[in-house]
């Protein structure tokens, strides 16, 4: 059983997915009227069972719970936010750590950076224009018609190798997923950590943020 996170445009698109993978998953979103349920008629959770579909109203905190308590595949984040790093400042008291940004902003090419602050920076190879829908990440940017000279990850691993890195797995196109199991490695990886830089990432673009434990 899979999890997506938020009901909107592209968590109506992962519903959409599960059901022609019949696949089983847990909806979660604050409206019980989103775009998601109401399109696709998904009940609020009673008692779950394996490969159903259920709708639990809820946010990043208990996307965070289900995680820790079920045996979930993947997590699907639909939101516009970087999730690992929502769901591990939900884990743990943290601030900024601004200091390596600026390390990593050194060895990345100016030509990939979307945006920077505030402990955050986001990247992309198709940084000025808008991404085609369901795109299936080709060396060539559909986009820009500009041949990719790496992966995203391979650039930001080579830009801040001590990072910690979570995959965006492409489940099809234009749809990516984290492994849960991932992202549990990653909250015991940091458990005794006093600063560190999370990164996700896909082929086409990725999100570092970096944090101290306060």
């Amino acid at each position: 059983m899979n999890i997506i996170a938020g009901g909107g445009k592209y968590g109506s698109e992962a519903v959409k997915y599960h059901r022609t993978k019949k696949k089983g998953f847990i909806l979660v979103d604050k409206d019980p009227d989103c775009l998601a349920t109401k399109k696709y008629n998904i009940k609020p959770a009673l008692n779950m069972a394996e490969k159903g579909e259920y709708f639990l109203q809820g946010d990043m905190r208990t996307v965070l719970d289900l995680i820790e308590k079920l045996k979930l595949d993947y997590l699907f984040p639909t939101a516009p936010i970087h999730v690992a790093a929502e769901l591990v400042k939900l884990k743990f008291e943290l601030r900024p750590w601004p200091e390596a940004i600026n390390t990593i902003l050194s060895k990345i090419p100016p030509s990939v950076v979307l945006k920077s602050g505030r402990g955050n920076l986001i990247v992309s190879y198709n940084r000025d224009k808008d991404c085609i829908g369901k795109c299936a990440t080709p060396p060539i940017c559909p986009s820009t018609n500009k041949s990719k000279p790496c992966t995203m990850d391979k650039l930001m691993r080579f830009a801040y190798p001590q990072g910690i890195f979570l995959v965006s797995y492409q489940m099809a196109p234009g749809m990516g997923a984290l492994k849960t199991s991932e992202i549990i490695n990653f909250f015991d990886r940091i458990e005794k950590e006093e600063k560190f830089v999370v990164a996700t990432t896909c082929d086409c673009h990725g999100v570092f943020s970096s944090f101290c434990k306060v």
